[in-house]
């Protein structure tokens, strides 16, 4: 109720009170000066509420503080009560005052730009001072701004529009500076809301990019002398009996190991160097047929090997890496199934209109504490195990890059004694109707 309001109410009360005491004054002096004098003492006691009332209702509606009375009577108890819950109040807000204030102090403080942006529409709502650095953002010129808009990006765009909380955007350029290199992770804030973590990577991508120069450079120098001691080794050819054949013989498997390692480094390294791949439709049929036997000369019949084709489709992409990851996880299943084992490649559809194909096995299995790190370079779930089996330890680490440079996620489901479960997953836009053979 306004202040306005308020007079206006007490005009009306104050004509109110008037005509009741005129008519009680009539009827006072009508019957006898008793009556009278109590009347009028009610009208007065009837009166004098009122005008505590609205000097209450007056100083609540102009916001002033209330002190606590020294009296004991009715109004100065609801006055007392009212001042106890103004000092409450004040006390919640001022608590709430500093409390934003360490909040706003610790953003301002933090080295990683942090942004708040509409989920759908990505309107910039907030940021702190090292996104401004950042991103080259103004306050308050940038709020309601357009993230897209400021980065730019179609990678970003997808990223962001695809709400992809689960993994960082990384090596992004920076608005107005292609030497700086962001990193930008989005977290769930609210249900309309996204907070966006904004990070300089620049010296981490320059040192990354030295490890690649060097793995490539190491791995192209091992070609050479592998090669030549490889052909040496083929050109020695001892008796059967001699002590020198099993000698021979390991030093030929540990070269063309050796050979094997450098192929994957450099498989990898290219990988990496990559941002886009040539891509082409992809029968499924032929690539499935190819998949089958390359497991069948593995296997050399120790294991129930099974092909099926639910999703009746092809695929886009580049068919010759799609192809090398798939040809990895078919490998990894034999080498890590015991004779007489299972091993299932499926191809089949997903309900958001993807595809998957997958690479069932029941071998060993692996622990869940390993899960996360299974796709690093070299990383042994178990080290002796791997040894027999003869792989690099890179083969996961290609699956995942050729994944993600098709936009596609690599999954994983294992139980320990129960086998293992390896799934490329595809989104919608990569599937295309089958060609007729």
């Amino acid at each position: 109720m306004s202040a306005f309001d308020l007079r206006s109410a007490w005009r009306q009360s104050s004509l109110h009170l008037l005509t009741i005491f005129l008519l009680g004054a009539l009827l006072g002096w009508a019957l006898n000066a008793a009556w009278a004098a109590i009347a009028i003492t009610g009208l007065l006691v009837l009166a004098w509420h009122y005008w505590r009332l609205h000097r209450l209702l007056l100083r609540i509606d102009q916001r002033q503080r209330f002190t606590a009375p020294n009296g004991n009577g009715l109004w100065d108890g609801l006055e007392s009560l009212l001042h106890r819950r103004q000092s409450e109040s004040r006390s919640r807000i001022m608590r709430l005052a500093r409390l934003l204030r360490a909040y706003r102090q610790a953003a301002s403080a933090m080295h990683d730009g942090a942004l708040i942006i509409q989920r759908g529409s990505s309107r910039i709502i907030w940021f702190n001072k090292a996104a401004r650095q950042l991103l080259g953002l103004h306050y308050p010129k940038s709020i309601d701004s357009n993230l897209l808009d400021i980065l730019q990006s179609p990678v970003a765009r997808d990223w962001l529009l695809a709400g992809r909380s689960d993994e960082p955007l990384m090596d992004l350029p920076c608005p107005g500076d292609e030497n700086t290199r962001l990193s930008l992770r989005l977290l769930p804030y609210s249900n309309e809301q996204w907070l966006v973590v904004v990070r300089d990577v620049t010296q981490l991508m320059r040192l990354e990019q030295v490890r690649r120069d060097f793995v490539a450079n190491v791995s192209h120098e091992l070609r050479t002398p592998l090669t030549v001691v490889h052909g040496y080794l083929d050109m020695m050819e001892p008796e059967p009996d001699s002590e020198w054949a099993p000698l021979i013989d390991e030093m030929r498997r540990q070269s063309q190991r050796m050979t094997q390692l450098v192929e994957d480094l450099l498989t990898l390294s290219r990988l990496e160097a990559q941002q886009h791949l040539p891509e082409e439709p992809i029968a499924m049929t032929p690539l499935l047929i190819t998949l089958r036997r390359e497991a069948d000369a593995l296997s050399q019949g120790r294991h129930q090997i099974l092909v099926e084709d639910s999703a009746q489709c092809d695929l886009f992409g580049s068919g010759k890496e799609l192809h090398s990851a798939f040809s990895n996880l078919v490998s990894n299943a034999v080498r890590y199934t015991p004779s007489g084992g299972r091993i299932v490649i499926r191809f089949s559809r997903d309900e958001d209109g993807g595809v998957r194909l997958s690479v069932q096995d029941s071998g060993y299995g692996i622990p869940a504490q390993h899960l996360p790190r299974i796709t690093e370079r070299f990383y042994r779930v178990s080290t002796s195990r791997s040894r027999e089996s003869g792989g690099t330890g890179l083969g996961l680490s290609i699956v995942k890059h050729v994944l993600n440079l098709h936009q596609g996620r690599f999954e994983i489901d294992s139980e320990v004694g129960s086998g293992s479960t390896f799934s490329c997953v595809f989104g919608p836009e990569r599937v295309r109707p089958r060609s007729e053979p």
